[in-house]
């Protein structure tokens, strides 16, 4: 895209995703994601059905009449949107990409932290870390972390998710926040490792991480479109495959349940949250029902 049609496309995803969010994500993120605290805020008189815990002994004494302490969470957090530019992310059989999607799920979060007075950042990644936004408030600001999603040119091609997280453990000092928005795929499989998961664990425990699973339909299921050629995008590596052989589909279906398989088990063992994002579904019921599973378990 140019510098046109990417101006265009970020103030599509912003009105989209405003709407969604102001009817759909706000009050669930907020329910999901705590303040660092709470602060007193005044003393007013007891009313029925406020909790005799926050009574104000010495205020009630002097009154003769009861009075309860109000307090007020200290809300402002610190988001970070960690998201892996490699060159799988823009594979699209549809109209959008995976990297689309991602900067319309980066919109979203982006959105509802800043109606909720939160902090958001972006850390770009491939193989390393290539460009990293500080933490701001604002809409000028989340609309310039769409803007380089879409925009950035990464230097490299492949996928490094560990470096990623090294670089936001040691840059947050402070419990942040963190969504990792990637499609998980990567050329030798490594990232399906028990390391990167136990990195995945060990940031979750430092911080508090989501993971955000992008895909694309045809990465689950191949068409019947006669010989195709297929390029890895990470490694450039050409094959042509003929998609009329019905074992073949079969086959590459099985393979891809296979590592969704695998990838949902890592997520479970490790105690991780995850939510899955496809190019040819709505995602919102999937945040949405994330954010208020997390609420009850607070």
């Amino acid at each position: 895209m140019n510098s046109k049609e990417i101006t265009q496309k970020v103030r599509q995803i912003e009105i989209h995703t405003r709407q969604l969010v102001s009817s759909a994500v706000s009050g669930a993120y907020h329910s999901s994601f705590k303040g660092r605290g709470m602060d007193f805020e005044e003393v007013r008189e007891y009313a029925a059905g406020d909790d005799v815990r926050f009574i104000d002994w010495n205020v009630s004494a002097k009154m003769d009449r009861p009075f309860v302490k109000v307090f007020r969470e200290e809300r402002e957090l610190s988001v970070l949107l960690l998201v892996d530019l490699s060159h799988s992310g823009n594979f699209a059989s549809i109209q959008q990409s995976k990297r689309e999607l991602a900067a319309e799920i980066a919109s979203v979060l982006a959105f509802s932290a800043s109606l909720n007075s939160d902090k958001v950042g972006l850390i770009l990644y491939t193989d390393h870390v290539e460009h990293v936004i500080p933490p701001r408030k604002g809409r000028r600001h989340s609309l310039r972390l769409i803007r380089e999603i879409l925009s950035y040119q990464p230097n490299e091609r492949g996928t490094n998710h560990q470096a990623a997280l090294d670089y936001l453990n040691r840059a947050q000092r402070k419990k942040t926040v963190a969504f990792l928005i990637s499609d998980f795929q990567s050329s030798d499989n490594s990232d399906e490792s028990s390391e990167l998961f136990k990195k995945l664990a060990q940031t979750n425990q430092r911080h508090d991480l989501i993971n955000v699973v992008l895909s694309d339909q045809r990465e689950q299921h191949l068409p019947n479109v006669g010989l195709i050629t297929l390029e890895d995008s990470e490694t450039g590596e050409i094959m042509e495959i003929n998609t009329r052989d019905r074992k073949l589909r079969a086959a590459y279906a099985a393979a891809a349940r296979e590592q969704q398989d695998a990838l949902e088990k890592q997520f479970k063992k490790n105690g991780l949250d995850w939510v899955q994002a496809t190019t040819d579904a709505p995602y919102i019921p999937q945040l949405r029902r994330l954010f208020n599973q997390r609420a009850q378990r607070h």
